[in-house]
């Protein structure tokens, strides 16, 4: 996969895209109630249990596409980690004359036959942070590959001199439905193989519980004292990991994430998870706004998107790739602070003000 490589704080293309005709219908909050319309755009999120979509994403994708054009509104719905419901979603959305659908697929090959019949009827589909099969228009995201090699760089630096080829790796990757999670194993693999073993590797499905399971199976199966490091694909099942490993009298052991979500910061302050990845949602947010309205406008993207990835159904997608950051407790303050994604007060909350202290966040 072709890689480019951008500023670690990248900030939103800069563009110059006219506000679309006259003020008129307001912006929608949820899926239901909609004129649709030409001037409406379509954002569907995967699942309400990863915080950062609500949070984040969603409320920085729909100010980007009101600021980009004043009359344009935007349905939302949120397909709560079920596939079925999301191809359903989309059915509707064309239903309400939705013009363009940002999509961060659920299942990226499930939705593949959603994707068709929208774009039958004349929909334009750009997918969001995963690349979905299908004919999409465009691609916003992070280069994936490269989050593994920062998670698997992480884990070795927080190893230090026990990584070696004989050191027992625990590794537990994301939901095999999502492209994006093959392309993090792969990164990880690139930087973990040959300098560690991978003792015990397993899919989390993106869930704590279920990484919590897999994490103790490992343990059981290796040895508390024979575990030298878990590689954990997100930060969301490294949660549930962290409070395995401390259930099973584990601590100090290298434990990677990914996402930079709060709790997973206050682990890394606290000692608890030794690093995250993470990749700035308001750029990618953002530029996934840029293209829709540019769609919407009938606009060429390919200034915008000029990489081309293939996808898994083999259709040739103009993509923008962000690059991600390794983040541990030595530069918190140089990454989600200094970009305004937390504050030091909502970091250091009573319980961590003192690891706060020792580690020069107050």
């Amino acid at each position: 996969m072709r890689r480019v490589v951008i500023g670690a704080t990248a900030v939103s293309m800069a563009l110059s895209i006219a506000a679309c005709g006259k003020a008129g219908d307001s912006d929608k909050e949820s899926g239901g109630g909609s004129s649709g319309g030409s001037k409406s755009i379509g954002l569907l999120l995967p699942d309400n249990v990863t915080a950062r979509y609500e949070k984040f994403d969603k409320p920085y994708f729909e100010s980007k596409v009101k600021e980009l054009c004043s009359d344009c509104t935007v349905e939302y719905a949120n397909a709560a980690a079920d596939p079925n419901k999301q191809a359903q979603q989309v059915s509707t959305m064309v239903t309400k004359g939705v013009k363009v659908i940002v999509i961060s697929a659920q299942d990226s090959a499930a939705i593949k036959s959603s994707i068709k019949a929208a774009v039958d009827k004349g929909v334009k589909v750009v997918a969001y942070d995963r690349l979905a099969q299908g004919p999409v228009s465009a691609y916003v995201s992070f280069d994936n590959v490269k989050v593994g090699e920062l998670q698997g760089e992480a884990l070795l630096k927080a190893m230090g001199s026990k990584a070696n080829p004989n050191a027992n790796v625990v590794m537990i990757n994301g939901d095999d439905a999502d492209p994006n999670a093959a392309q993090f194993k792969q990164g990880a693999h690139k930087a973990l193989d040959g300098k560690v073993k991978i003792a015990y590797e397993q899919s989390g499905l993106w869930k704590d519980t279920v990484a919590a399971e897999k994490m103790s199976a490992a343990i059981t199966q290796l040895g508390k004292n024979n575990i030298a490091g878990v590689y954990s694909a997100n930060d969301g099942m490294a949660g549930g990991i962290a409070n395995t490993l401390k259930g099973a009298g584990l601590s100090n052991l290298p434990l990677t994430g990914q996402d930079a979500e709060l709790a997973a910061i206050q682990r890394i302050v606290a000692g608890t998870q030794t690093s995250t990845v993470y990749k700035a949602y308001k750029p990618e947010a953002d530029t996934a706004a840029e293209l829709a309205v540019a769609l919407l406008q009938g606009k060429d993207i390919k200034s915008m998107a000029s990489t081309e990835l293939t996808s898994a159904s083999g259709d040739k997608v103009p993509s923008k790739l962000l690059t991600p950051v390794s983040v541990t407790k030595d530069n918190i303050k140089d990454t989600v602070v200094k970009d305004g994604l937390y504050t030091v007060a909502q970091i250091c909350t009573a319980q961590y003000a003192a690891a706060c202290k020792a580690a020069g966040l107050q």
